[in-house]
């Protein structure tokens, strides 16, 4: 059954599921959590749908350490929780960074910490994904802002997993994940979909992780004739463990370098009326879109306002808020947390112009004239 090129109504959760699937996902393993519940109920229909299988786990440790099964079994697999459930799939997803294992994460936040506001909106995730796990490691996170974001940036973030082996995040929050829109459902080209690299040659040199200079090695499924160790403790390039102090010092930077490296073929940002920006707004996810009606209204009033939207969170758009940061008047940076993006920012600003948050913490909606009036309270003091 194919739900492929069609217009649907949907939830922002079911269309992360279509988009998992016309990626090629055929796995999901997960225990549901509020406000990403959703995504497991789809998932639990249309898996077995496309041949392929669902599983519920008796919780969120299971869940992770079954996807990455699968995934080196094969086939592109998945989960969903919220920030709860993300805390408990840490560990593990060091393991998964650690063997570079593809993977997907879908991160529906809601407030916190601890079990919190279990049904309402945050964006108080944004470091979680970034640093959840312990060590140096380097991750892809994945911010949409639509229900059709959710569609296409979910098969984004299964292409970038594949092409780079590694775990992508996609942060989403509960009003996206909640939110009731149109999108297109299209059906993908083979060139639109990215698959791991897979080993060819003597089986006999297989090595799982001689990276090379593209900075990805081919990855065998277990199974196959080839030889996959895996494990969590520090390994050479065929997988045994390898303890030297140069083994670890080479592994631990390319577990950043293949992202940091790479940054120009991940990173993604949208951006509106930036050409003669004075003021310029700075978001993710569903902030971004109470951001973009605030352009809107303060442009009908002939203030000259832009945003950058960050769709890709991790890694930081350094070099994009830098532009902004040498010509803008001053930044503002709308988020539903106490200020974790807008450290970011403030890293880029070597020139001393004002950067100024929008936060709250009460579980509602950052509004676009709440963004207006901080916009219109810093304009009064320049």
């Amino acid at each position: 059954m194919s739900l492929n090129n069609v217009t649907k109504f949907v939830q922002g959760n079911e269309a992360i599921v279509e988009g998992a699937i016309a990626a090629g996902a055929r796995f999901y393993a997960g225990y549901p959590i509020t406000p990403s519940t959703e995504i497991a109920e789809c998932a639990s229909i249309r898996l077995p749908q496309e041949e392929g299988i669902y599983i519920q786990m008796e919780d969120e440790l299971g869940s992770i350490a079954a996807v990455i099964g699968a995934s080196l079994s094969g086939k592109k697999s998945f989960t969903a929780t919220s920030g709860p459930g993300l805390s408990l799939m840490a560990e593990n997803l060091g393991v998964a960074i650690m063997g570079e294992v593809p993977c997907v994460l879908v991160d529906v936040q809601r407030s916190g910490p601890s079990t919190g506001l279990a049904t309402k909106p945050a964006q108080g995730d944004v470091m979680q994904s970034r640093w959840g796990t312990h060590g140096d490691h380097g991750i892809i996170v994945l911010s949409p802002s639509s229900v059709q974001d959710c569609f296409d940036i979910t098969i984004e973030a299964f292409n970038l997993a594949e092409r780079y082996r590694t775990p992508v995040i996609i942060l989403a929050d509960a009003i996206i994940g909640h939110l009731k829109e149109k999108a297109v459902f299209r059906e993908l080209e083979a060139c639109e979909i990215v698959n791991r690299k897979k080993p060819e040659g003597s089986i006999k040199d297989y090595k799982p992780f001689d990276f090379g200079e593209d900075d990805v090695a081919p990855l065998a499924n277990y199974g196959s004739e080839y030889i996959l160790r895996i494990s969590g403790s520090t390994h050479d390039e065929k997988g045994f463990p390898n303890s030297s102090p140069a083994n670890a010092d080479k592994f631990i930077r390319h577990y950043t370098d293949k992202i940091e490296k790479n940054k120009k073929n991940i990173i993604i940002t949208r951006k509106y009326n930036l050409e003669d920006a004075e003021y310029i707004i700075i978001a993710f996810g569903a902030s971004a879109r109470s951001a973009l009606e605030a352009v809107e209204i303060a442009r009908n009033k002939g203030m000259k306002v832009g945003l950058l939207q960050l769709i890709t969170i991790w890694p930081f758009a350094k070099e994009e808020v830098l532009e902004i940061c040498c010509r803008a008047k001053a930044v503002i940076v709308p988020e539903m947390n106490l200020g974790q993006i807008i450290g970011e920012v403030k890293k880029e600003n070597r020139f001393g112009i004002p950067i100024v948050g929008v936060n709250k913490v009460n579980s509602e909606m950052i509004t676009p004239y709440e963004i207006l009036e901080k916009i219109e309270e810093v304009a009064k003091c320049l």
